[in-house]
């Protein structure tokens, strides 16, 4: 976009062009200004997506630390689909700035468990890093509560990530953001209750609103169920329409609620957070949306 400066500029170089035309004219003896008289044309204004940030901070929940993805109960941030150096993942980090860079100039500032209302003062830490580009992946933790009348509510969800951009801008006008969607819950439920093992992991207490009683096909599992997906897909259009808001700011379209993933890309150990594979496939979509020519929708 052009900016008032460029305008002046530009206006100043044609009155300017204009004049010299006339003198030219008299000098050479010809119809137009002499070569080193025309205008130069304006440079073109830096875009305002840059599809290869020189730095990258993570912020959100255990999606993005990895958990359960290498071993039973852990955090493996380097296994990480933001900011990992594990090979077999692949990271946006690594993707955008190489294994060294990602090594140096990355950083994972998620936190397991965390919700929306955590992500203000996770920003508060990723901003001082002063990275080109910051990932968001929060929402699952919102929408996995004891029941969903527990959930959290729209508006505040809304709201604390208002709070969390407006935070990023008053400290790095210029910092990019990719947002991720909310996975599909109902699928996670659909891909595991199959196996036995998922359905005795799940009774110890993984997102109780959407896996709780996992068997029960009656009508009120299936109206507690519906209920939870209905609340991410809420949280996902805040998501969206927050960022939209935002010109530096990236929505993935709904790439990762809409992905059809299977138990290959969940842990083997709760079947509720992504695998290696997982991750992997995360990092994909998060390097097609960041580096695309223009946002997806």
């Amino acid at each position: 976009m052009w900016t008032r400066s460029h305008r002046a500029r530009g206006v100043l170089a044609v009155v300017a062009a204009a004049v010299l035309g006339v003198a030219g004219c008299d000098a050479v003896g010809g119809d137009s200004a002499a070569p080193s008289q025309r205008a130069q044309p304006s440079p073109k204004p830096t875009p305002l997506w840059d599809r290869s940030p020189s730095s990258v901070a993570a912020v959100g929940d255990s999606i993005t630390r990895a958990f359960d993805a290498c071993d039973v109960l852990s955090d493996c941030p380097e296994a990480s689909w933001a900011t990992g150096t594990s090979p077999e993942v692949d990271s946006l980090a690594v993707r955008l700035l190489g294994r060294t860079g990602a090594a140096r100039r990355s950083w994972n500032h998620a936190v397991t468990g965390a919700r929306m209302a955590d992500l203000p003062g996770q920003m508060a830490r990723a901003v001082r890093r002063k990275p080109q580009l910051v990932t968001v992946m929060v929402g699952a933790n919102d929408a996995c509560r004891a029941t969903p009348s527990a959930m959290t509510p729209v508006s505040a969800f809304r709201a604390d990530f208002e709070d969390s951009l407006r935070s990023l801008r008053k400290a790095l006008p210029k910092a990019q953001v990719f947002v991720a969607s909310v996975p599909d819950l109902k699928r996670l439920w659909s891909e595991g209750r199959s196996s036995a093992m998922a359905r005795q992991v799940w009774q110890l207490g993984i997102c109780p609103s959407m896996l709780g009683d996992a068997d029960a096909l009656d009508a009120s599992a299936t109206l507690r169920r519906e209920r939870v997906r209905q609340r991410v897909e809420e949280y996902n259009k805040v998501l969206a329409e927050v960022c939209d808001q935002d010109e530096r700011c990236r929505h993935d379209g709904g790439a990762v609620y809409e992905y059809r993933f299977g138990t290959a890309q969940l842990s083997r150990w709760d079947y509720f957070h992504p695998s290696v594979n997982g991750q992997a496939r995360l990092a994909e979509i998060a390097y097609r949306t960041v580096t695309a020519e223009k946002p997806l929708t």
